[in-house]
């Protein structure tokens, strides 16, 4: 018998072809419902909506640790991103380097988000600024009144200050209310006030650097399978698993057809080539082993920065079916 169930996701390249039927879950019928991120995960912790939804690596961790979590994830980490590009500054506060944030108002949407806990990881392990040595403004970055998605239980050592339901950090930063913003997405006021810059502007040099360094991609999002159904159906981990693989693979395949362009940029071939050459050829892994070093990061992270209750390996993440699949 067909299991029907429900996906939601980002519409990306590698988990389009699970939208559009070339790739199927195996002994399923799946109800698509793309959409941004940030509204599945609201949709995921606070209702588990979705059978199958993109969840935040950061709200997971947390809810995980607790024990509270409605879904458990698979190792497909369908975004991955470098965030030394996320950091924007006023450009008249003097903040020269990452040392300079020190003491400084800095806002982002929530202190939860994976990106945010990836830049102050960053700015500790690779700069020594602690997240106890800038003060923290968290809310909504264009539109006013957001909260964080789950429960906080950060140390009392660190500075955290809701901004309130008549404010937005673009705002705030436009006017010098506050000296930075660490956000996943660009600021409306960047580029549009000179006085608002990148810490790092020659960000994809500072990221290469670090990736030579760490050999860390960082993970930003995990797929989760909603736990009651996967206690129903204790093969649908592996399946779900499969699909996004597959449809990853497809995605890769495509950009390196050098007879045509299947996304719309004039040098994708050279592109997927230079990521090769500077990262391996599975550049986008998905899977425990190749991405254990930004496991290991993350869930460090999230331990020390005091929103999980204690430190995870990346294995417990994980539904176990989905840590090796099988060879012929």
């Amino acid at each position: 018998m067909t299991l029907k169930i429900s996906l939601a996701c980002e519409r990306y390249d590698r988990v389009q072809p699970i939208f559009d039927g070339r790739v199927r879950i195996e002994g399923c019928e799946v109800n698509s419902f793309p959409m941004a991120a940030e509204e599945c995960f609201h949709r995921a912790f606070n209702g588990a909506e979705f059978d199958v939804t993109e969840i935040s690596g950061s709200s997971y961790m947390m809810n995980l640790a607790r024990g509270e979590s409605p879904y458990v994830a698979i190792p497909a980490f369908v975004s991955k991103y470098f965030r030394h590009s996320a950091i924007y500054i006023r450009g008249d506060r003097g903040i020269k380097e990452p040392k300079d944030l020190v003491g400084k108002k800095v806002g982002m949407p929530e202190y939860q988000m994976t990106a945010c806990l990836w830049a102050r990881g960053i700015l500790e392990d690779e700069y020594g600024v602690k997240p106890k040595d800038i003060q923290w403004f968290t809310g909504g970055q264009e539109e006013p009144g957001r909260k964080e998605r789950s429960k906080l239980s950060v140390d009392k050592s660190v500075s955290i200050t809701p901004i309130g339901n008549d404010k937005t950090l673009a705002k705030m930063l436009d006017a010098g209310e506050l000296d930075a913003v660490i956000s996943a997405r660009v600021p409306s006021c960047y580029k549009v006030n000179p006085k608002v810059v990148r810490l790092f502007e020659n960000f994809r040099e500072v990221e290469a650097a670090y990736f030579r360094k760490t050999r860390i991609f960082p993970i930003m999002h995990m797929v989760g399978i909603r736990k009651s159904l996967l206690e129903a159906n204790p093969w649908l981990a592996v399946s779900v698993y499969k699909a996004f693989v597959e449809a990853k693979a497809i995605a890769i395949h495509e950009m390196r057809n050098a007879g045509v362009h299947m996304a719309t940029l004039p040098w994708v071939y050279e592109e997927v080539l230079a990521a090769e050459e500077r990262m391996g050829k599975d550049y986008w892994s998905y899977g425990v082993e190749p991405n254990r070093a930004a496991l290991e990061a993350m869930t460090r992270y999230s331990f020390t920065q005091g929103l999980s209750q204690r430190k995870l390996s990346p294995e417990e993440l994980f539904h176990p079916g989905t840590l090796e699949l099988s060879k012929v």
